[in-house]
């Protein structure tokens, strides 16, 4: 991995000096401090940082569930105030409304949109195959897996072909194994669309395994500390030295703070003892 401060061209997604505070027992709290970013047509950008550094503010933000912030957010140079059909959004909790069916939470997407019958039908049958769930159209959520119901609520947020899917670790909540069948199948998805993706996650395996590029956020008040470019190819290895030194340097990134405060430093892949590198391939 290589840290880049390189502008983005042709970006979809950019920030500029975004900040965010919140009011706190009367006193202003800073959340986010001067942001800056960009994110280009077909990228997959991932936030990472510690508990408490604002990712999920951020991306509130960014989907324009929050207009009060300083600084400007846009989409292909229109600032976000407000939600927009250009921004899909994925959250942790699949959030599909029990009393619906597979292709009617699916069709919920298109309801800014409102095209033709028909074409509802035929645009959900295609999401639908896209996430793998042909046959259960006409299931309820309560008869889904966890996998599967984020197939559906994955189906919903692209359904309108978004500029950009804004994903709050929406597989946080799922077993190791379908966390990685998931996260190799929105992989999968986004070579087929090529659609721009903006991932949050505290999952630094996750962020590697998914990113061209990994955006470190450093707390309170929550700020980029560094922006990283993962050279590594797809599919990539979880297993191999190079993955694993990835990981490590990440990790080393995200405990900055806590070894200043006098934490003992992890050690470097580059540092382990060359008798147990096999276990590593």
């Amino acid at each position: 991995m290589s840290g880049t401060t390189q502008a983005v061209q042709e970006a979809v997604l950019a920030l500029r000096h975004v900040g965010k505070r919140f009011e706190v027992d009367g006193r202003p709290l800073q959340v986010l401090h001067d942001l800056n970013l960009e994110v280009a047509e077909g990228e997959f950008t991932v936030i990472v940082g510690a508990s408490g550094c604002g990712k999920s503010t951020l991306l509130r933000l960014l989907a324009g569930l929050d207009a009060a912030y300083d600084g400007e957010i846009s989409v292909d140079g229109r600032a976000v105030r407000d939600v927009g059909r250009e921004r899909g959004i994925i959250f942790q909790e699949h959030r599909l409304f029990p009393w619906l069916t597979v292709a009617d939470n699916v069709a919920l997407g298109l309801a800014a949109e409102a095209p033709p019958a028909a074409q509802v039908h035929e645009r959900v049958a295609a999401m639908i195959a896209l996430v793998g769930l042909q046959g259960f159209e006409r299931a309820l959520p309560h008869q889904l897996s966890g996998g599967m119901a984020q197939r559906v609520a994955l189906a919903r947020g692209l359904i309108a072909d978004p500029r950009i899917l804004l994903l709050d670790e929406p597989f946080g909540a799922l077993d190791a194994l379908t966390r990685h069948q998931m996260q190799d199948e929105l992989l999968a998805i986004r070579e087929r669309r090529r659609t721009t993706m903006l991932l949050v996650t505290h999952d630094v395996e996750e962020a590697i395994v998914l990113a061209d590029r990994i955006v470190v956020l450093a707390p309170r008040p929550g700020r980029i500390r560094r922006i990283i470019d993962v050279d590594l190819p797809h599919p990539r290895r979880r297993g191999s030295y190079r993955f694993h030194s990835a990981r490590e340097a990440l990790m080393e990134e995200l405990l900055l703070d806590e070894n200043a405060a006098g934490e003992p430093r992890r050690k470097a892949a580059e540092e382990i003892p060359l008798q147990h590198l096999q276990y590593l391939w």
